[in-house]
């Protein structure tokens, strides 16, 4: 029984679960320090963080030891502890505790600790994320990757064609981010740098009142000379700075405090440079080029096909086209030939660009396909134009309206294409709209009282600002609540329906909105670092990294083009020949044309019917819009690989602590032996247990103030003569009562007789995995109490929906072989390890990886890191440490299991959309190209003119698109809608 009692010590003691409702914690997401009041925060400045090598630990109970005796000094924030790596990194707050009063700490604990100093660990890998404007097709997109993989330095570079941009890992001790921009220009693609990986914030600010350079040199040297600001640029075209520093030095209000000063009588005033940039924005520019490209096109293309395919059949308007200038030279082919002119040269000039570049670079796309077929049709049109200028009988015959209609249909497409792209990434629009524009700043005297309310731009907001949340606002900033409580919907960031409970010392994320009641808080995070922030750039990464089937694409564009080249050339010629030699009837040919310009007709539709595009967007898109998906229903899935591999999975290993389970010990039922009020009874015992620091103890106490609700903080009658026996509880004079808490050891030790009743209560309470605790008043027990770690609400029901999806569920915990037994018993898991180390989990992933499995480990502690990076997907639940989120390949940022369910079938849903898209892609083309050919003329007389091959070309790409955007209207499983996800029973 000792025994139990102590495995239980084990559980975690940090929890993010405050009550029993769900209370997520995300990455970065910051912990006030216990015992530390509003007033000594405002002197504390910003935290630091501190790493140790921590040697003779041997498994993760020393590991709970080290962390536990850190976290239990004054101002620590966060405290892990990686048992692997013989490492501790804490994160602390100077004010209240150094370095090395927490190196002796762990000493005391009894290993050895020895600071590594930062300087020791720098960055060798900067990331740099561009914009790439210009790629086409996924030719395109490989050309510029390989380009970037080639530069000495680079580490990684990854390009992705759906949100034309790049995200390049280079060590900045060899070359420069404008090296990387100058490769990608070369290859003759525009490049912009969006950010640098830099670990500091930017803003820009608009100067008015500027009227020479030298007020704008003053501007530049006062606010150089602040602290905290690494570099100031200036664009005087539109008296725009830009600046970058440190947050936690300074921050914008400081700046535009500055410039206004510097000026006499107010001069200069400063504001937040409007927002110009960005990936959203780029977008808009990009479909209003298309769309005014598309409609000039239609201003000369109209009345070309009018020309050509209408007027043709009015009689009056025939005669006149028909009238003859010079020789066979008809009025009709003068104005097709000026009216197709400026849509090949002018409207059309982007085709040109792009194939020039292209067969630059070695690596033709679709422009080159598209400039051949155009100008095959055009030129040969001059051609027959000319000839019956200069021939009394020529009779000539064009093709100005397909050259020219095959732009615009061509343009229409991009168009479309363009725009059904820009909704595959609303997600990360959205989250960025969570952000409020404004907040309510509140200034504070040194008693804390509020002295003065002021509205101010969000982006305005500093570290350790008081923000003033109304009801129905958005929260503007992370941070933790100082004042007042209410209640948050955290549905937008974390999709948990159900609202949170948030009160003095809790903390609240940017983004959310306040749902009844007043909050005053603290900012901790604020621009770039904020949860939010955090959550876009890792849906950005995750949508820039490609899956493995995106290879297959690669593979195939890169012989594609000149395959299609050939394939066109071919026909032309087969066509050609055939009717050269009369190999087909003459009556096959239409009146209006010769056997050579039937052949080049087949051709021309023959090279612009094939289409490499939907192909190269058939894995992005679907990837983006799942991964989008994803991060409304709480699921961060970090990019293209971890889809693949999770629609794969058909076995899940499942750690037990704070995964399956709360992670949190709790009293789940007492039993009363004596006559006894339950709330006289519960003051005794809190009263003998507040002193200890034992996790059972604190579930104890807890579990008292229920009783003492109307009191935020009880105080508990004084115990004496406390004395706390390692490893079997604690006794204590409370209201002279002698009272003993703890297990059965501690009674016959001290000749307490046990009743044949607690016998029974504490077997039948042990046989459900739960502690028993006896309690004696006077020498007599009185009481048993059930403490458990409660299954997590629904687990059993998860793991029943996991097995008719055909995935197998193991459980593998370090507790020991009952405790593990009976939880798995509980919620249907057959396959149980306990007593592991981390070093087992991992090897257990291995075994079944080897056995022909594809494992996904879905695990929250330090101790599971290895395991999720040793599986095929790794699942962090969002309440886990951040190392354990680190290590996963996806974030369960509720917490709740059924998320589990959500990201399998969410994977194995955007997979089932990546084999529709590379149907249709490669179906088309291979159907489209004979038809295209000319398969079926001899048989039908059907043949596909080159403007419809090329709308039909357009087309495919689109419907790419749309089969992609169809992701969107993803529901979880019905079985997950119908699963009653209630609260946790405990009496």
């Amino acid at each position: 029984m000792a025994t139990k009692f102590l495995a239980l010590a084990c559980i975690r003691k940090e929890s993010t679960y405050g009550d029993l409702s769900p209370r997520p914690r995300y990455p970065s997401m910051p912990k006030y320090p216990k015992g530390v009041s509003v007033r000594e925060t405002n002197v504390e400045g910003s935290e630091a963080k501190a790493v140790f090598s921590v040697m003779g630990m041997t498994c993760s109970a020393c590991a709970g030891s080290v962390e536990k005796a850190v976290k239990r000094l004054p101002g620590i924030r966060e405290a892990v502890v990686d048992v692997m790596n013989n490492k501790a990194q804490v994160l602390f707050y100077p004010s209240f505790v150094n370095e090395e009063t927490i190196r002796e700490t762990i000493e005391d604990a009894g290993f050895e600790a020895t600071l590594i100093q930062e300087g020791t660990s720098d960055r060798s890998t900067q990331v740099c994320r561009i914009r790439i404007n210009g790629m086409t097709c996924t030719s395109c997109s490989s050309t510029v990757e390989q380009a970037l993989q080639a530069i000495p330095g680079v580490q990684k570079a990854q390009v992705a064609l759906a949100t034309e941009e790049a995200e390049v890992h280079y060590d900045p001790n060899i070359l420069s981010y404008n090296q990387i921009l100058e490769a990608i220009n070369e290859t003759g693609f525009e490049a912009i740098l969006l950010s640098t990986g830099v670990d500091m914030s930017k803003i820009g600010l608009k100067i008015d009142g500027v009227r020479t350079q030298n007020s704008m040199r003053i501007i530049e040297n006062s606010l150089q000379a602040l602290p905290g600001v690494q570099s100031v640029d200036i664009d005087p075209e539109v008296n725009k700075i830009s600046l970058s520093y440190k947050p936690d030095v300074t921050g914008p209000r400081n700046f535009i405090n500055v410039i206004e000063s510097t000026g006499t009588s107010g001069r200069f005033k400063a504001t937040i440079f409007p927002e110009g940039g960005g990936r959203e924005s780029h977008r808009q520019e990009e479909i209003k080029q298309y769309y005014r490209s598309f409609l000039w096109s239609l201003v000369f293309t109209v009345p070309v096909f009018l020309i050509s395919m209408i007027f043709m059949y009015i009689p009056g308007i025939k005669h006149a086209l028909d009238t003859k200038i010079v020789n066979m030279l008809s009025i009709g082919a003068i104005l097709r030939w000026v009216l197709s002119t400026p849509v090949q040269f002018i409207i059309g000039r982007r085709f040109y660009t792009g194939s020039y570049k292209a067969l630059r670079n070695g690596s033709p796309n679709m422009d080159v396909l598209i400039a051949l077929g155009t100008n095959a049709a055009y030129f040969y049109s001059v051609y027959s134009v000319l000839r019956s200028a200069t021939s009394p009988s020529f009779e000539s015959t064009d093709f100005f309206e397909t050259s020219s209609m095959l732009i615009s249909f061509i343009l229409l497409g991009k168009y479309l294409e363009v725009l059904t792209k820009g909704k595959t990434s609303e997600a990360i629009a959205k989250l960025m709209d969570l952000a409020p524009g404004t907040a309510i700043l509140l200034t504070l005297d040194d008693q804390g009282n509020v002295v003065r309310e002021e509205e101010i731009d969000s982006r305005l907001i500093q570290r350790n600002d008081v923000i003033k949340i109304i009801p129905g606002a958005k929260i503007a900033s992370d941070g933790f609540v100082i004042w007042g409580q209410s209640h948050v919907n955290e549905s937008m960031i974390t999709g948990e329906a159900r609202p949170v409970a948030k009160r003095k010392g809790d903390t609240v994320i940017g983004g959310t909105v306040n749902e009844n009641g007043v909050l005053h808080i603290k900012a901790t995070r604020v621009g770039s670092e904020s949860a939010l922030s955090q959550i876009v750039r890792l849906v950005e990464s995750a949508q820039m990294a490609k899956a493995p089937v995106q290879k297959f694409a690669d593979r195939i564009s890169r012989y594609f083009v000149p395959l299609v080249i050939i394939l066109s050339f071919a026909t032309w010629l087969a066509w050609f020949l055939a009717g050269k030699f009369h190999g087909y009837p003459g009556s096959w040919i239409p009146k209006s044309m010769d056997s050579f310009q039937l052949a080049l007709q087949f051709g021309i539709s023959v090279m612009v019917i094939a289409c490499p595009c939907a192909l190269g967007l058939a894995t992005p898109t679907a990837v983006m819009v799942g991964t989008g998906v994803g991060a409304s229903q709480g699921v961060l899935i970090k990019g293209g690989q971890a889809l693949e591999s999770a629609h794969k999975v058909n076995c899940i290993v499942f750690d037990k602590t704070g995964t399956l389970t709360i992670g949190k010990p709790v009293v789940v039922s007492t039993r009363l032996l004596k006559n006894l009020a339950l709330r006289d009874f519960y003051e005794l015992v809190a009263a003998a247990e507040v002193n200890s620091e034992h996790p059972l103890a604190k579930a104890i106490v807890e579990y008292a103030k229920k009783f003492r609700e109307d009191e935020e903080s009880p105080k508990w009658p004084e115990a004496q003569d406390f004395e706390s026996i390692t490893g079997h509880g604690v006794k204590a004079i409370v209201r002279n009562k002698e009272v003993m808490v703890g297990n059965k050891s501690l009674m016959l030790e001290n000749n307490i007789p046990i009743s044949i009743e607690a016998e029974e209560i504490l077997a039948e309470t042990e046989g459900m995995a739960q502690t028993g605790i006896l309690v004696s008043i006077d020498r007599e027990v009185t009481g048993v109490l059930a403490i458990s770690d409660p299954l997590k609400p629904g687990a059993h029901e998860v793991i029943s929906i996991l097995k008719s999806m055909k995935v197998r569920s193991i459980m593998v915990t370090g507790d020991n072989w009952g405790t593990a037994n009976s939880i798995a018993r509980e919620v249907g898991i057959e396959t149980v390890i306990a007593e592991a180390k981390p070093e087992h989990k991992a090897e257990k992933v291995k075994e079944l990886q080897a056995a022909g499995y594809t494992v996904a480990m879905v695990g929250d502690g330090i101790n599971d890191s290895p395991a999720l990076v040793a599986a095929d997907v790794g699942m962090a639940i969002g309440a886990g440490t951040d190392i354990a989120i680190e290590a996963a390949d996806i974030v369960l940022m509720k917490s709740n299991l059924e998320d589990v369910i959500t990201a399998i079938d969410l994977s194995r849903k955007t997979f089932f959309r990546i084999r529709l898209n590379y149907i249709w892609a490669l179906g088309y083309n291979l159907l489209g190209i004979p038809i295209a050919a000319g398969a079926l003329f001899p048989g039908t007389g059907f043949r596909l003119p080159p403007w419809i091959a090329g709308a039909a070309m357009a087309a495919s790409s689109v419907s790419v698109v749309v089969c992609s955007l169809l992701l969107k209207n993803y529901k979880r499983p019905k079985k997950l809608e119908n699963l009653d996800i209630g609260g946790i029973m405990i009496e």
